[in-house]
């Protein structure tokens, strides 16, 4: 007689599935007024507490709208194609920490390509894109510019609070600097390209202003300049926004006017439906990795086209 493995009528209870939370667009735009504008951590929370409908389930929302420091590179540090180093350089007035990637095997003069960051200093997640530009054939220097206050602190409430006492002007004479480093980069072509996100967005359309031997420079949903100083733009420019950032993207239409009526080399793409910070891969509520996939292509093509 066979004695059966439990009792005739047992059965496996299956446990309850747990709700994945429900991430609005309104709690999109209050992390974004957040991180941009109001620098408040405990009046953004009580704002997504209500959004959310209590404490803890704003509290489980959160880290969704940030980055996480933890996801996966796409290019991973020891990624044997890329050789990738710690370096430093002259800054306009000190000097300037950064992390410089160029292609294992590349060979001859290489068109240089500085990263720069977004309001989060120079993190993991812009050291993996810097690597990506540097699998694309490029050398990739990816500034700190937060090199004058100490470099990038690994707690991102320290560099929250550290970002806000910046300097523009100091960023944008470190700008200078970095293209003048690589403009004279012992395996560069002697052209230079940029490329920045959010906060280096806005500073690498800041750069275009300011250092006429800029050749191409690629702004994802960056802060526009100065109408008075459009005229100043001599690089090629590729624009990327998304079509939800109204805070960004109310900028768009005075700036493109100013471009035009200054003669510049422009490309404008909005990409609808996606968010502020569409690219970061690292931000599970916000990236959008159709927009993010067609803008690198774009930039890329753009920046290959521009630095030969």
């Amino acid at each position: 007689m066979t004695t059966p493995a439990g009792p005739a009528n047992s059965h496996e209870i299956a446990e309850p599935a747990i709700a994945k939370p429900v991430i609005t667009q309104a709690m999109i735009d209050a992390y974004d007024e957040y991180t941009h504008l109001t620098l408040d951590r405990r009046r953004f929370m009580e704002q997504l507490s209500r959004l959310a409908g209590s404490g803890a389930a704003a509290a489980a929302i959160a880290p969704l709208l940030a980055a996480d420091t933890a996801q996966a590179a796409i290019v991973a540090e020891d990624d044997p194609r890329v050789k990738a180093e710690n370096v430093t350089y002259p800054g306009s007035g000190g000097e300037m920490k950064g992390y410089l990637v160029k292609p294992a095997d590349g060979t001859g003069k290489l068109g240089p390509v500085i990263v720069v960051h977004e309001n989060r200093g120079l993190n993991q997640h812009i050291r993996d894109v810097a690597r990506r530009v540097a699998l694309e054939g490029f050398i990739a220097l990816a500034p700190d510019f937060m090199s004058p206050l100490g470099g990038t602190p690994s707690d991102e409430d320290k560099v929250r609070e550290l970002f806000a006492t910046l300097d523009p002007a100091q960023v944008a004479a470190n700008a200078v600097a970095t293209v003048a480093y690589l403009k004279g980069y012992t395996d560069g072509n002697g052209k230079v390209g940029a490329v920045g996100f959010c906060w280096g967005g806005g500073t690498v359309n800041t750069l275009a202003v300011n250092a006429p031997d800029l050749t191409a420079a690629v702004a994802y949903y960056g802060m526009q300049p100065k109408a008075d100083d459009v005229p100043k733009i001599k690089a090629a420019l590729l624009l990327h926004y998304a079509g939800l950032d109204t805070r960004i993207n109310a900028g768009i239409d005075a700036f493109k006017k100013e471009l035009d009526a200054a003669g510049k080399e422009y490309t404008v793409y909005i990409y609808e439906g996606a968010n502020h910070a569409f690219n970061n891969d690292t931000s599970a509520a916000r990236y959008d990795k159709k927009a993010a996939d067609l803008a690198w292509g774009r930039t890329i093509a753009f920046l290959k086209e521009k630095l030969a």
